[in-house]
């Protein structure tokens, strides 16, 4: 058990340093032709998951949505990942889960729920073998806007032997069986869980999920488009915890 609990502490120490090259930059739907687009193009054609097209960028009308949130990843100024985020609520509810699962995710709105919606997780192959833990950076934003937008729930549509690694990290449940979405020519399946339950356990076991207000105003807020590049705050996220936990 302490071997583990110090093997944890390594990794979340090394991603908080790695951290330190990483900016997130937002997309502007303005922007047919971004990089972000492209990347997702390779990374499904690698994987033959979507047809070839002229254009060779992959983007969709979730992309156009109000309460889309599109970022790219970079270590050292180079694209390394993406991630798409909705903020899902009964005002704004536009979801590319909700049209696989509508009952599921329709009946969490109308109990009142928010949730966020992570999709289009696509990497750079070469970064993916550069930085193993990459997933882990990308998907610092979805926590990000767990908190940002005070989220009851966050979900992920991911494939079946994705499963194990987001109920061992975040903690998610199985939710509903697999379906297919647009053009992808793979199953996902819906695992999620309740924020308040997992979100103290989280950032404990990975602070490197820690951030400040500032930062996620900077990265959710609608005036964040003006932004060019946010760095990340995972460090001192994390040391205002400790101290607020001396305190206490």
């Amino acid at each position: 058990m302490d071997r583990a609990a110090g093997a944890t502490s390594q990794f979340a120490t090394s991603l908080i340093d790695l951290l330190d090259r990483v900016h997130y930059r937002r997309v502007s739907v303005q922007e047919q032709f971004d990089p972000v687009y492209r990347l997702r193009y390779e990374a499904y054609r690698r994987e033959d998951f979507i047809p070839i097209n002229s254009q060779q960028i992959t983007r969709d009308k979730f992309d156009d949505a109000p309460n889309c949130h599109c970022f790219g990843i970079y270590i050292d100024d180079r694209l390394v990942s993406s991630i798409r985020l909705h903020a899902v609520s009964a005002e704004q509810p536009t979801s590319p889960s909700r049209l696989i699962w509508p009952d599921v995710l329709g009946g969490l709105l109308e109990n009142g729920g928010l949730y966020i919606d992570p999709s289009r997780f696509t990497a750079d192959h070469d970064a993916s073998l550069e930085f193993p833990a990459l997933p882990y950076l990308t998907l610092r934003m979805a926590v990000m806007a767990c908190e940002y937008f005070q989220a009851t729930h966050c979900i992920s549509s991911v494939r079946s032997e994705h499963g194990p690694f987001y109920r061992r990290v975040f903690g998610l449940e199985q939710m509903a069986g697999a379906g297919h979405w647009g053009e992808l020519s793979f199953p996902v399946c819906l695992f999620g869980a309740r924020v308040e339950v997992i979100y103290n356990k989280v950032m404990s076991r990975f602070p490197f999920f820690m951030s400040t207000h500032e930062e996620r105003a900077a990265l959710f807020a609608p005036e964040s488009l003006k932004v060019p590049a946010i760095a990340p705050t995972a460090r001192m996220a994390h040391r205002l915890r400790q101290l607020e936990g001396a305190q206490g």
